[in-house]
């Protein structure tokens, strides 16, 4: 079994990030499994970032702490990481530029920026010798860089082109010559994958940005937040070729209300934001919940409290997105946790909304939405428009057009304003069945009990937890992106004698019973969350009635693993 993690370390505008993207692009074409984290400092230029690779032949979306080979770009990144390296792990630097000595360490000094300047007659290309270097360390064919290489410089034309081969052929046989074949085993691809053609690599905002263009998106509007920001900018990258509106708005307040103006003229609309945008967003999501309009919310979550850790990941807006605005109505929330999965959670988003008539919250964060992972080719039978009771006309042997008459199920036929057949009203006030403003307590309660009757829908089309594991005595539940740690860290217990499973969350709330329904053969509960205070553990208890029995908390902005989620597990009571 191949299980290979490359790091890129350096400070911002040394090209961590191409390197990391060509080499992650090549090896998916193989048909490797990858998983890409990128720790980016909020500053364009310096800082310390870095970008890990995480390579296998099975399924992967969670961070190793180990690491086979670094890439050093600069004298600080080998300081800080060099205690991660597996035992006969290859550490990669400039050795023109850093001089660096440590008997303990498996150092590789190359030339990059001299190699780059010489074969690709421009210093900047040290990204391409680089990756060069390391196709030769993982003994890995040549003509699959030079590919993908191609690809990613064709738009700048053949010389470009030309130029980044050069260079990545210069670093790839000067790996040749000075280090020897098979002196670094552990940094082997020793499988040869076929290239697969179905298989993509895309980050979380790239995902849930085609799975809401799948799903019939038409109107965006946001304002830039990270890390909600890549969703707008993928998206806007295909509204001429798909007739889709993205309108960056001049703030949060703005971005929800056009949103909200455009599902009430009967397109699907969207925004997206994070934790201190949403605040903003909560009276326009009160707004979406009286009037009973459609609206899909990406939610990208960062460490707070303030700006916080702005491009770091965390999962502390549960609680917000489950009780922000005034008021009470009902609202779905869905918690994605890979790429593969934003997809079809964006399609579900949407039909929900129109459903439901109500808010759809998807809950990111920075690990989903900036991390990039490999995906199978997608499944468009999963995938469905359903826009519920949308009228565009309204036939007069109905009677009167009453926009908020009570149903057995809470959702009334929604009409498109302008359509011919009827007039409609509309109130952000409390308002009667027609939709006048009303003040009258028996109306306020037949309103209240007409909308929170969606609740009894939503909750018996709650989306089924992930079960993984075969044990029957310990229960590890995480939501979001603990998904793949929490699976790898079952994996790697049930090894170790604990009859432990593991149970992924993709539907927060409502809560699906068969939580509750899997929960109860278990002896021990664990919860796994990226917060301080046990949000999902406080939510399974007030929903579902599951008492935890363990804790498993981060909060360092720092994706959970599966060695930090073991380690954990074992130092409990």
């Amino acid at each position: 079994m191949i299980d290979l993690t490359i790091k890129i370390a350096g400070a911002a505008g040394q090209g961590m990030q191409t390197i990391s993207t060509i080499l992650a692009r090549s090896l998916t074409r193989q048909g490797y499994r990858i998983y890409c984290y990128q720790d980016l400092m909020s500053r364009i230029r310096g800082g310390h970032n870095f970008s890990t690779i995480r390579i296998s032949d099975h399924p992967v979306g969670g961070l190793a702490e180990e690491t086979n080979i670094l890439i050093a770009l600069n004298a600080e990144s080998i300081k800080l990481h060099s205690g991660e390296m597996i035992s006969n792990g290859v550490i990669v630097f400039d050795g023109d530029k850093i001089k660096y000595h440590d008997d303990d360490q498996n150092l590789f000094p190359v030339p990059l920026e001299k190699l780059a300047t010489e074969a690709g007659q421009n210093r900047i290309m040290v990204n391409a010798v680089a990756c060069g270097v390391c196709f030769n360390l993982m003994e890995y064919d040549f003509d699959v860089l030079a590919d993908t290489l191609g690809d990613i410089f064709a738009a700048k034309g053949d010389a470009m082109v030309e130029a980044n081969i050069r260079a990545a052929r210069a670093g790839y046989e000067y790996a040749r010559k000075n280090f020897p074949e098979g002196t670094c085993p552990y940094c082997q691809l020793k499988v040869k994958s076929e290239r697969s053609q179905a298989r993509l690599l895309m980050n979380g905002s790239q995902a849930a940005g085609l799975g809401a263009i799948l799903s019939g998106l038409k109107f965006m509007s946001a304002y830039p937040m990270s890390p909600s920001t890549g969703i707008m900018e993928y998206i806007a990258s295909k509204q001429q070729e798909l007739g889709i509106i993205v309108e960056q708005a001049e703030d949060e307040i703005a971005a929800i209300n056009m949103a909200l103006g455009a599902s009430f003229a009967g397109v699907r609309s969207m925004t997206a934001t994070s934790g201190g945008g949403f605040a903003l967003m909560t009276e326009g999501l009160s707004l979406a919940g009286m009037t009973e309009t459609p609206l899909v919310i990406f939610l990208a979550q960062r460490p707070g409290p303030a700006t916080g850790f702005p491009t770091r990941t965390e999962q502390g807006d549960l609680m917000f997105s489950l009780y922000g605005g005034h008021g009470e109505f009902p609202r779905a929330i869905l918690s994605p946790g890979d790429a593969e999965e934003a997809i079809y959670c964006m399609n579900q988003a949407f039909n929900l909304a129109d459903r439901y008539q109500i808010p759809v919250i998807i809950l990111g964060d920075q690990n989903l939405n900036d991390s990039y992972w490999t995906v199978d080719d997608i499944d468009t039978s999963l995938l469905s428009i359903d826009r519920g009771k949308l009228l565009d006309r309204w036939d007069q042997t109905k009677g009167e057009y009453k926009r908020y008459h009570p149903t057995p199920d809470g959702i009334s036929p929604r009409l498109i304003p302008g359509s011919p057949g009827a007039v409609g009203y509309w109130d952000s006030d409390e308002h009667s069945e027609e939709g006048h403003i009303a003040e009258s307590a028996s109306v306020r309660r037949q309103m209240m009990a007409k909308r929170m009757k969606k609740l009894h829908g939503l909750q018996e089309e709650s989306l089924e937890p992930l079960v993984c594991g075969e044990g029957d005595e310990v229960l590890l539940i995480g939501f979001g992106t603990t998904k793949w740690p929490v699976i790898e860290a079952v994996e790697t217990l049930a090894r170790k004698g604990e009859k432990i499973s593991g149970l992924h969350i993709g539907q927060a709330y409502p809560l699906s019973a068969g939580i509750g329904e899997t929960a109860k053969g278990f002896s021990k509960i664990v919860v796994v969350e990226q917060n301080a205070t046990g949000q999902t553990e406080k939510l399974l208890l007030t929903e579902l009635g599951i008492k935890a029995s363990g804790a498993i908390r981060k909060f360092d902005g720092r994706p959970i693993t599966a060695k930090y989620i073991v380690d954990s597990y074992e130092a409990l009571d």
